[in-house]
């Protein structure tokens, strides 16, 4: 069942996503040559507390961290450890979630560390024009198909692929809520789109094959074929006046 949402509500939506942009911010800025993985989920667990909320992640069906941190070829779930170093070149997807007043939060952008190659850049550039052109199609009487083809058409395009294994998902007072949002469709297809949802967009996309596979930890999420992936998500609220990128630029619902 979708949940559509009332003003207030994603007013409270729009702050809780505010404490994850600024957590990601922080986690961000910490990002270099020679810092662990765990070291971020650190830098998160404390970001999120001192602006007295939860991290959404941590205990959520037994995940272990705040932070997911997955690095060049891992796509999504990356537990944070003190094993995992990151080094100059590579490229760390840092996806967070946050509980605030009853309500989630939830966002992710992949980070450069340091200097990297032209083909991890182009990744990164695509990934974040693929969320901006299926953000601008989460407008009232479009299709959930809409958001997954324009996901699709940029990334391939490019000469890249689409994780098909896992998805967006709309979100609210859990976590997780209808609908599932692919990263690849058919325009016209799919649950109608109407003022009130609240939906978590978030490409996965690979400079190989779209297939990957799941590490023994029974999280890490990583391609199959060992190519490079980025994810990127926002959590967009539909609204008649268009979509609203939730937890940045202030409006009024």
């Amino acid at each position: 069942m979708i949940v559509l949402k009332t003003p207030d509500e994603i007013r409270t939506l729009h702050e809780c996503n505010r404490i994850v942009q600024e957590v990601l911010d922080e986690v961000e800025r910490g990002v270099a040559p020679g810092v662990t993985t765990l070291e971020l989920d650190r830098i998160a667990e404390k970001a999120v507390k001192v602006r007295g909320a939860k991290p959404a992640f941590k205990g959520y069906r037994g995940y272990p961290r705040s932070l997911c941190a997955s690095v060049n070829h891992e796509v999504v779930h990356g537990i944070p450890d003190a094993g995992t170093v990151l080094r100059e070149g590579d490229i760390v997807g840092i996806d967070f979630g946050a509980v605030h007043a009853g309500f989630n939060g939830d966002a992710a952008r992949t980070v450069k560390v340091g200097a990297v190659g032209p083909g991890a850049a182009r990744l990164i550039d695509t990934a974040w024009r693929s969320l901006r052109k299926a953000v601008a199609a989460a407008v009232p009487g479009n299709r959930v198909g809409d958001i997954s083809s324009a996901i699709q058409a940029i990334v391939e395009a490019d000469g890249f692929s689409v994780v098909r294994d896992f998805v967006g998902h709309g979100i609210g007072r859990d976590l997780h809520e209808d609908p599932q949002i692919p990263n690849y469709g058919t325009p016209g297809t799919g649950p109608r789109i109407k003022a009130g949802m609240v939906l978590a967009i978030e490409p996965m996309i690979n400079a190989g094959g779209w297939e990957v596979e799941v590490a023994e930890n029974g999280w890490t999420a990583m391609t199959k074929d060992r190519s490079l992936s980025a994810h990127v998500e926002y959590s967009v609220a539909v609204t008649d006046r268009g979509p609203v990128v939730l937890g940045t630029t202030k409006e009024s619902w």
